[in-house]
């Protein structure tokens, strides 16, 4: 399976008037010695039967692509086919189309199985540093849970009789907007991301443990800032956070006797518009990465 000659630009990429916008990404070539890279890669769909396929080195830089800009892979699709910047930053022509979302998720995939995946995002981190440059994640991080329904959620007896139910996990119960009880039988995946969606830390429990129990192991000594809901309220936490010199973003919670008074609930108000990232992160994780159920 060879690769795809994308070398040669066509008489529509000659056409394109040229903007300044379009050139917001230059300067990282300067930055980058993508031969390196390229090298590291050069294994990767090199047999010689196949149809052409796309150069791992563009498909490398349309991941960097998707990491910086917090696409999904339909999104990074849609991105390429309309975004002249970023068909310039991967070298690709206008007369040509684009790789499509599955070829994304498979050529990560292939990455990640021969171990380069993590190698090649070191080697990016090794070149910058030597410059004197350090990307780093937002330091104002948002801590969130969710509930992931077990695939056997129901007891119910096998062939032997024994119960075919999930034994590890647990039944969540949440309480609606409308008063309601609602029992889901299953997982809580628990996150720590940043502000820009990038996921940091990962936790998995039954679904019946509480969302403050996976606090500390979501902490990564790192943040300066720490945004949650009311579950994770506890004087236990503000006294951690305290000591680590960590800012609490935490939602206030009202006691009896105690009410919230107007600093607090103005910070209630205004600190949700930060936090409501981490839903769309698991609003991508359950629609396009298959979250919503465990087996």
């Amino acid at each position: 399976m060879s690769w795809k000659n994308l070398a040669q630009t066509s008489l529509s990429d000659a056409l394109v008037k040229h903007h300044e916008a379009l050139e917001e990404l230059d300067g990282i070539h300067q930055l980058i010695d993508w031969r390196k890279i390229e090298q590291q890669m050069s294994g990767i769909h090199a047999k010689k039967q196949g149809e052409a396929a796309w150069p791992p080195l563009l498909m490398f830089k349309a991941l960097l692509l998707q990491s910086w800009y917090g696409l999904s892979d339909p999104g990074l699709e849609k991105q390429l086919a309309r975004d002249l910047m970023f068909r310039r930053f991967i070298n690709l022509g206008l007369s040509e189309g684009v790789p499509d979302h599955s070829t994304v998720w498979r050529f990560r995939n292939t990455l990640t199985k021969q171990g380069l995946l993590d190698t090649l995002l070191a080697e990016v981190s090794r070149q910058l540093s030597a410059k004197g440059l350090y990307i780093k994640a937002g330091e104002a991080v948002i801590v969130d849970a969710t509930v992931i329904e077990a695939k056997q959620s129901r007891p119910r007896k096998g062939k032997d009789g024994e119960n075919t139910q999930d034994s590890e996990a647990g039944y969540n119960v949440k309480v609606a907007a409308n008063g309601k009880k609602t029992g889901t039988y299953g997982y809580k995946a628990h996150i720590n991301v940043d502000e820009d969606g990038f996921v940091k830390v990962v936790d998995y429990t039954p679904g019946n443990e509480h969302d403050s129990q996976s606090l500390k192991k979501l902490l990564t000594r790192t943040e300066q800032q720490l945004y949650a809901d009311k579950a994770y309220a506890s004087t236990e936490h503000d006294r951690l956070l305290a000591q680590r010199g960590t800012a609490n973003r935490i939602l206030h919670k009202a006691k009896r006797n105690q009410p919230l008074n107007e600093q607090q609930k103005h910070q209630n108000r205004q600190w949700p518009s930060v936090r409501c990232t981490v839903e769309r992160v698991f609003g991508i994780l359950k629609q396009h990465y298959g979250i919503g159920k465990a087996r």
